[in-house]
């Protein structure tokens, strides 16, 4: 039993460096042998072998990442469908329609003008600009967490969590019910996108230990106060700046000296964007 512990950790081991080159440069087409060489596979047997690790196909962790970061750049700014396609690894705009169209249930031109599908209309007076989301404060026990850390570009912390979680199922640590959790140190509005540090991670019992780059963060029980978001993950910007620029304010409380977190609360492999839940918790210092 041992040994075929060990075995599936290689595995997960070196399925890692297959993501982390899909990561590297999503608009890139990597071809079967150049990730089957990264994770020192036979080209016959390595889709098998990682739609086993990872729960999908290199084809479908490369869509998903194209998808997600060209989102990013349509609700951030004004970029032609053309170049943002470009951009995203697509060989036409065309292509890019259709592909993004089925994930996002609109074309991308309409995703942009709209600012995107998961946040609310803007509304039309400060009064009802407070009643954007509903936050509630709880407190949330200690938590300890195994983490891969993240320098760059926040939208780019999904494959990460791709890493992530086929170090963690090589080891039976994924059960039904686990947390998925990351922690956002900077704000990308003010720090350099190449300077931006996240941490990719997930609650595991404390007899875990880190390894192969995954470190063991142990989080104080902390006081939250905690905003659902529904939609594309490219979208939390917005929810973040009225949580800081609105609620923080007229809310009375203080923040922690802790990062940001998010939990992802579903599967964003087995859903459309549309109905992605995020949790955005900003810690909060002991208070009423």
């Amino acid at each position: 039993m041992a040994t075929k512990n060990l075995t599936r950790q290689d595995y997960g081991r070196r399925i890692a460096r297959a993501i982390a080159l899909i990561a590297a440069d999503p608009a890139r087409n990597t071809g079967l042998e150049e990730l089957a060489a990264a994770a020192a596979f036979s080209p016959f047997h390595f889709h098998r072998i990682y739609r086993e690790i990872t729960g999908e196909t290199p084809a479908e962790t490369l869509a998903r990442e194209r998808l997600s970061r060209a989102a990013g750049l349509l609700v951030r700014g004004a970029l032609p469908v053309a170049a943002v396609a470009k951009a995203s690894g697509y060989g036409s705009a065309a292509a890019f329609t259709r592909a993004f169209r089925a994930a996002y249930g609109i074309p991308p031109a309409a995703y942009r003008d709209a600012g995107g599908i998961g946040l609310p209309h803007p509304p039309t007076s400060r009064q009802q600009d407070s009643a954007m989301f509903e936050v509630t404060i709880r407190q949330e026990p200690a938590l300890r967490l195994a983490a891969l850390p993240h320098r760059g570009a926040y939208g780019a912390i999904g494959t990460v969590y791709d890493r992530l979680t086929a170090w963690a199922g090589a080891r039976g640590l994924i059960t039904p019910g686990t947390r998925f959790i990351a922690l956002y140190h900077d704000d990308p509005q003010s720090v350099p996108e190449a300077q931006l540090r996240s941490d990719a991670g997930m609650v595991v019992p404390e007899t875990v230990v880190g390894s192969e780059g995954v470190q063991i963060l142990d989080l104080p029980a902390t006081r939250l106060a905690v905003l659902v978001f529904k939609g594309p993950y490219a979208e939390l910007e917005g929810a973040y700046r009225w949580l800081y620029r609105d609620w923080l304010p007229a809310s009375e409380q203080e923040p922690a000296d802790q990062p940001a977190r998010e939990e992802y609360l579903n599967d964003p492999r087995s859903l459309p964007p549309a109905e992605w839940l995020t949790a955005v918790m900003l810690p909060l210092r002991p208070g009423a």
